[in-house]
C-alpha cells in the first residue's frame, strides 16, 4: 500500500468517525484495514464473518460515500474476511459488492445516504447500532397520560432520563398490556429520549430482530461477537417479548438480561401479557423478568381516549391547517370505540381522508357513516379453555401442568373444579371436551366438579366473590 493510499485511508476513517460516532466506530470499525485500490474498487478486511456481515448490512453506502468523498470515482466496494481471504481460496469467501452509480462530473459531490434526509442525528445513531425501525412520531411528547398508564408512563420516563452511570432504580422494567394500549409507543419514546443526549446507547429491538440477529450470528459462527455487541448498550429495550421462540434464542436472551442486570445495564421489556403468563418462556427468564418492576397497561378509559383522539386531531391539524372536528363527534367517537388506541388514530385518518377528498367539513353524521365498523357492538370475547387454565392457576398459584394432573391434593382439586366450572359455562365445549382438555378424564368428573362448584357458590361468598373475578380478567 502506497503512502497515499494510507493517507486517504487515515482521511476515509476519520470521516466515518465523524459521521457515526466513537462508540459505533470503535465497535464496528475499529479493526476494518484497506488491503488494495485498484481501478474504481477499494478491498477491504475484517477479522470475522460476523463484522462483515454486519457492515454490509447497516453500513456499506456509509463506507462507499466516505471513499467517494476522497475518491469520486470509486463505485464498488469489496469486503472481505481477512482469515479466510489469506488462509483460504478466494472462491471459499467471494467479496460482496457494493455498487453505486458513478458521479457524471469530476466535481460531482459525493454520494450521501438516500436515507439521511430524512433521519434525525437520534434515528441516524440508532440505526447505526443495528436496531429496529423507529417511528419519529412515537415520542414521550405525542403520549397521552392517562389513569390507565400513569405509572408506565412515570416509569418509561425515569430510565429515559437516566445517565450514565446512575443507580438503576429498578430492572427490568417490564410493561404489559393488550393490543393498541401503548407499549411500543412508550418503548420508543424511551429510545428516543435515551439517545438524543449522546451519552448513552439506548437499542430498540424487536423480539424478531434478536432472534434473526442471533440465528445470523449462529450461522456465521460469531455468535461471540454479537453477545459482546449487545452487552456493550447502555440501555436494551425489547418489544413484544411473546414472539421470542426457541430454546438457544431464550437462553442467550437471558444470559445477555442477566449480564445487563448484573452490569448496572438497563433493560426495557414490552409484551402482551406479564412475565407469569409467558409460558413458552424458560422458569429462569420468567423469574428475572419477575423480578424487576412489572407494569400493567390498563385500557383506555373514556376521558383518556378523549385525550388521545384531541391529541391525534391537533397531529393532523399540523399539516392541514383547516381540518377541524368539532366536540360533539370528539365526544361521540370517545363514548363508541373503546377497544384500543389504533382504532381511534383510525378513526382520525378516516375523517380527515373524507374531508379533504370530498372538501366537505366534518359532521357528526358524517362520522357516524364513516367509522361505524369501528363501532359496531363488538363480539364476545371467545374465552378458550387455555386462558381458563391459565388464569385460574395464576389465581389459585398452582400451575397449569398441576390442573392436568393426576394431584387429588385439596390445594389442586379446589382450583381444578374451579377451572371446569368455568369452562363449562363460559365456553361452548362439551362435557366429554372438557374432560379431554383436562388431562384426560371422564365426562362424569367434569359433571360432578360444575354440581359441586353450583352448590358452593351459592352459599360461600369468598368462593362466589373468587368465581366471579376470575369471569372479569377472562371476560376483560
Amino acid at each position: 500500500m502506497t503512502n497515499s493510499e494510507q493517507e486517504r485511508w487515515s482521511r476515509v476513517k476519520g470521516r466515518l468517525r465523524s459521521t457515526v460516532g466513537e462508540d459505533v466506530y470503535t465497535s464496528w470499525f475499529a479493526r476494518m484495514d484497506l488491503e488494495a485500490v485498484q481501478d474504481e474498487s477499494v478491498h477491504l478486511s475484517v477479522p470475522t464473518r460476523f463484522l462483515k456481515s454486519w457492515i454490509q448490512a447497516h453500513y456499506a453506502e456509509r463506507v462507499l460515500s466516505a471513499w467517494q468523498a476522497e475518491m469520486p470515482e470509486v463505485h464498488r466496494i469489496d469486503l472481505s474476511v481477512r482469515t479466510a481471504m489469506r488462509c483460504a481460496a478466494p472462491a471459499k469467501e467471494a467479496p460482496a459488492p457494493v455498487e453505486a452509480r458513478r458521479p457524471e462530473r469530476s466535481d460531482a459531490k459525493p454520494a450521501a445516504d438516500t436515507r439521511a434526509p430524512l433521519m434525525t442525528p437520534v434515528a441516524a445513531s440508532h440505526d447505526a447500532l443495528g436496531g429496529s425501525p423507529l417511528d419519529p412520531r412515537l415520542t414521550f411528547a405525542s403520549f397521552v397520560v392517562g389513569r390507565a398508564n400513569t405509572l408506565a408512563h412515570a416509569a418509561a420516563r425515569q430510565v429515559a432520563d437516566g445517565r450514565r452511570g446512575d443507580p438503576v432504580m429498578f430492572n427490568p422494567l417490564y410493561i404489559h398490556a393488550g393490543v393498541g394500549l401503548g407499549k411500543t409507543h412508550l418503548l420508543q419514546a424511551v429510545t428516543w429520549a435515551g439517545n438524543a443526549g449522546g451519552e448513552r446507547k439506548v437499542l430498540y429491538l424487536t423480539a424478531e430482530k434478536f432472534m434473526y440477529g442471533f440465528v445470523a450470528a449462529l450461522k456465521s459462527q460469531t455468535a461471540l461477537a454479537f453477545k459482546e455487541a449487545l452487552r456493550g448498550i447502555d440501555v436494551l429495550v425489547i418489544d413484544d417479548l411473546q414472539f421470542l421462540q426457541g430454546k438457544s434464542t431464550q437462553a442467550e436472551f437471558c444470559h445477555t438480561l442477566n449480564a445487563l442486570i448484573d452490569a448496572g445495564r438497563q433493560v426495557v421489556i414490552a409484551a402482551d401479557r406479564p412475565p407469569s403468563d409467558l409460558e413458552s418462556l424458560d422458569d429462569r427468564v420468567r423469574s428475572r423478568l419477575a423480578g424487576g418492576l412489572v407494569v400493567e397497561m390498563a385500557t383506555l378509559g373514556e376521558d383518556l381516549r378523549l385525550g388521545i383522539l384531541k391529541s391525534r386531531v391537533a397531529a393532523a391539524r399540523a399539516h392541514h391547517a383547516s381540518f377541524d372536528v368539532p366536540e360533539p363527534v370528539l365526544d361521540y367517537l370517545a363514548r363508541s370505540i373503546t377497544h384500543n388506541g389504533r382504532d381511534l388514530e383510525g378513526a382520525i385518518n378516516r375523517l380527515l381522508a373524507h374531508s379533504k377528498l370530498n372538501n366537505q367539513p366534518v359532521t357528526l353524521d358524517m362520522a357516524e357513516r364513516e367509522v361505524r365498523d369501528l363501532v359496531r357492538p363488538q363480539e364476545p370475547k371467545r374465552i378458550k379453555i387455555e386462558d381458563i387454565q391459565r388464569v385460574v392457576a395464576r389465581q389459585y398459584n398452582v400451575s397449569r401442568s398441576d390442573l392436568l394432573s393426576s394431584r387429588r391434593t385439596a390445594n389442586v382439586v379446589r382450583p381444578r373444579q374451579v377451572a371446569m366450572y368455568l369452562a363449562k359455562t363460559l365456553t361452548l365445549r362439551s362435557l366429554p371436551e372438557i374432560g379431554r382438555r383436562f388431562g384426560g378424564r371422564d365426562h362424569t368428573t367434569v359433571l360432578h366438579a360444575v354440581r359441586k362448584i353450583e352448590a358452593l357458590v351459592g352459599k360461600d361468598v369468598a368462593l362466589n366473590d373468587e368465581v366471579e373475578s376470575l369471569k372479569r380478567q377472562l371476560q376483560d
